[in-house]
């Protein structure tokens, strides 16, 4: 495997100790571990860690990422996970690290193709479960469930679970004790000293790893560009409280509906207000549901209403719970923004808090729900005007305390983009660890652990991303996705060509042209076609009515195309179709700088 080389100094390779030679991953010792991100290291979403010996593989999370607004059609995005499909005779489990979509969401799909078990907290398994029910793989999927301060054997790993707080109850970091030292891999996590259900982060448990030392450390860098320390949760609470003393029809409260500990504030102070609560969202529902049931949420059930029966309250009796925070084109907010959800409606005077922060790339969907709202005449709150979010990750001053507590020899800044990433490893160079110790890699490449050295290679095998329109199963490729986006952009042009048949002609022992009957036992009798008629239709591309030169003269080149194939191309239609294609795009290219799909149809008669 050709050693890749980087422009930041943090993921730089040592040439001279790889000799430009590949590792070889089946027949590494017992003295290394490799580490192969599957998703998360240069986006939001989607994480995925493999950590292989060479008898054993284990992953951690196997999250999903939403699509971008320039993915028409697509619905969710996966990891590529051929890798472990190839190898999954040595997996000996999945391990979640918390419940958010990001780390749990592709579990139904990984689950379709591989059977194994799949560790994680009590609420976290909880809510994959209602994922796993909803894709029909719940009744085949091993869920052993495990609790902060457990262990498990998993081969040559030892899992330990380490509870840390984050924006979901039961979120975990996890150690890893391997052949050749202790990883850990934090998950998402910040240092709350005033969480919402009182569980601290064990810090007794990150202290004495780092005291017997972490050989590597894989860690949350999303918030790493961010100064200073993360608020608490419970920062929040009072803003929310005015804006519930402040409201006097109905109030709307959307948030992510796997935010537990936001969503107990709500309650917490729809209760103090003497508000019902009523939750919209398929989502919301399952997981406060699920919550409630397991403990992790207090909601006194004669506070709760359902949803299509707010309207027979007075609007200043009601707080309404919704999904939405992302612009979702189908979720509560966004249906009752164009008023078009079936029983709630968003009126003059009542309010709208959108308490969750802005996911890169969804910015215009979350823009296009406010206006509608404001069109509603409704007063509206989020993270820019209002102090009614606060992050669930560590920012620079958490990241640099998980460092300085676990003390690793060598660092991997994971869960990003590539700029956190980056700032990431700057921040641990900044508390003591050498630079070559650091390193930056992205999905797909091997990191090759062993207790001296830490090196970042190419991508090892088939990774990327699985790109799916609808359900799971329903895989789409990169070039329906590419067509698509060509034809929201640039449109579509259908030529429909009618080839005539004429004379038979075929060629005599002179290789010369000569009129032949019709046989269809002659092979060497090929029927001459010529062009008929020529029709163009345009759709996105131009206005016919309006560009009657421009198709006449793709029309002639059409025809000029046809004339100079020779019979034998004229007999093959996909040689028609290419030439034509070709012959047009390069034609209005260079008239508009403009390539519509072009798809030509070609009948014969």
């Amino acid at each position: 495997m050709a050693v890749r080389s980087r422009l930041n100094n943090y993921s730089m390779t040592d040439s001279t100790l790889l000799n430009n030679e590949k590792i070889n991953n089946e027949k590494s010792v017992n003295g290394s571990v490799s580490m192969i991100p599957l998703g998360g290291l240069g986006e939001f979403g989607m994480n995925m860690m493999v950590y292989e010996t060479e008898n054993d593989l284990i992953v951690i999370d196997t999250g999903f990422m939403l699509p971008n607004s320039d993915m028409p059609g697509v619905d969710l995005i996966f990891p590529d996970i051929h890798y472990l499909i190839e190898r999954q005779e040595k997996i000996r489990g999945i391990l979640l690290t918390h419940g958010h979509e990001d780390h749990i969401g592709a579990l139904a799909y990984v689950l379709r193709q591989l059977d194994v078990p799949v560790y994680g907290t009590q609420l976290t398994l909880a809510i994959a479960s209602g994922r796993l029910r909803e894709y029909g793989v719940l009744g085949k999927a091993q869920l052993k469930t495990t609790a902060p301060g457990d262990t498990v054997e998993l081969g040559d790993f030892t899992a330990e679970f380490i509870h840390v707080t984050h924006s979901i109850p039961d979120s975990v970091a996890i150690a890893l004790r391997t052949p050749i030292g202790v990883i850990v891999h934090t998950g998402d996590f910040k240092f709350d000293m005033t969480p919402i259900d009182g569980k601290l982060s064990d810090v007794q448990t990150l202290a004495r790893l780092g005291s017997e030392g972490v050989l590597m450390l894989a860690s949350d860098s999303t918030n790493a560009e961010r100064p200073g320390q993360t608020p608490s949760e419970r920062s929040i609470y009072d803003t929310i409280d005015h804006i519930f003393q402040r409201t006097e029809q109905k109030l709307f409260l959307c948030t992510f509906s796997s935010s537990l500990h936001r969503i107990q504030q709500f309650i917490d102070l729809a209760n103090v207000h003497r508000r019902l609560v009523a939750v919209s969202g398929r989502s919301l529902i399952n997981n406060v549901r699920t919550a409630s049931e397991l403990g992790y949420l207090h909601l006194n059930p004669d506070h709760l209403i359902d949803a299509r029966d707010a309207a027979m309250f007075q609007p200043h009796e009601v707080v309404i719970l919704s999904t939405g925070s992302q612009g979702e084109p189908r979720s509560a907010l966004a249906l009752m923004a164009l008023d078009n959800h079936p029983f709630l409606k968003v009126e003059p005077g009542d309010t709208v808090v959108i308490s969750a922060r802005i996911i890169p790339g969804n910015e215009k969907a979350i823009g296009n729900v406010r206006n509608h709202l404001l069109r509603r005449g409704a007063k509206i709150y989020h993270e820019r005007n209002a102090d009614v979010h606060v992050s669930g990750h560590g920012s620079s001053e958490d990241l640099k305390l998980m460092l300085n507590l676990l003390q690793p020899k060598f660092f991997l800044p994971v869960h990003g983009e590539y700029q956190n990433l980056v700032r990431h490893a700057e921040l641990a160079e900044s508390v003591g660890i050498p630079r070559d110790n650091i390193k930056v890699a992205e999905d797909g490449e091997l990191i090759h652990l062993t207790p001296e050295t830490c090196e970042v290679f190419g991508r090892e095998g088939r990774s990327g991303r699985v790109l799916v329109d609808g359900k799971p199963e329903i895989e789409l490729e990169d070039i329906v996705l590419r067509d698509r986006i060509q034809l929201s952009e640039e449109g579509i042009l259908v030529p429909i060509i009618v080839l005539h048949s004429d004379t038979p002609t075929g060629t005599n022992e002179e290789g010369n042209a000569e009129n032949l009957p019709t046989d269809g036992d002659a092979d060497n009798t090929k029927t001459a076609l010529n062009a008929g008629q020529i029709e163009i239709i345009s759709r996105g591309f131009v206005y016919m009515d309006k560009s009657e030169e421009l198709i006449e003269k793709a029309k002639e080149i059409t025809r000029s195309v046809i004339e100079n194939l020779s019979d034998e191309q004229k007999h093959e239609t996909e040689i028609v179709q290419d030439e034509i294609r070709g012959a047009l795009r390069r034609f209005f290219s260079k008239q508009m700088q403009r390539t519509p799909l072009i798809f030509p149809v070609v009948m014969r008669v």
